[in-house]
């Protein structure tokens, strides 16, 4: 099992979000994240080298970016944005993958 640690911008980045959203977002990270994070399905995937994180979670339209350490299983949440169209968006700033 895998331990979930968040960084301090990805707590950040959920606090522009709402209650519910915020709720989906967690519940999704423990579920899909902390068995086999490294496993490429429908709603993960590993990304082109970029400056944010090599691992990017969909939840809706949100998007999870994170980073896997498995010498010590763990999964680091780097941001937490959202898509429109083919713009990023974190924290309201757009970003380009």
């Amino acid at each position: 099992m895998f331990e979930i640690v968040f960084t301090l911008a990805a707590v950040d980045d959920l606090r522009y979000l709402r209650k519910h959203e915020k709720v989906t977002i967690i519940r999704a990270i423990e579920e899909q994240l902390s068995h086999q994070p490294v496993t490429e399905t429908r709603n993960r995937k590993k990304l082109r080298p970029n400056e944010i994180a090599e691992w990017e979670l969909r939840v809706g339209s949100a998007r999870v970016f994170y980073d896997i350490d498995e010498a010590a299983n763990s999964v680091k949440i780097e941001a937490v944005g959202y898509k429109k169209g083919q713009r990023l968006f974190i924290q309201g700033e757009e970003y380009q993958l």
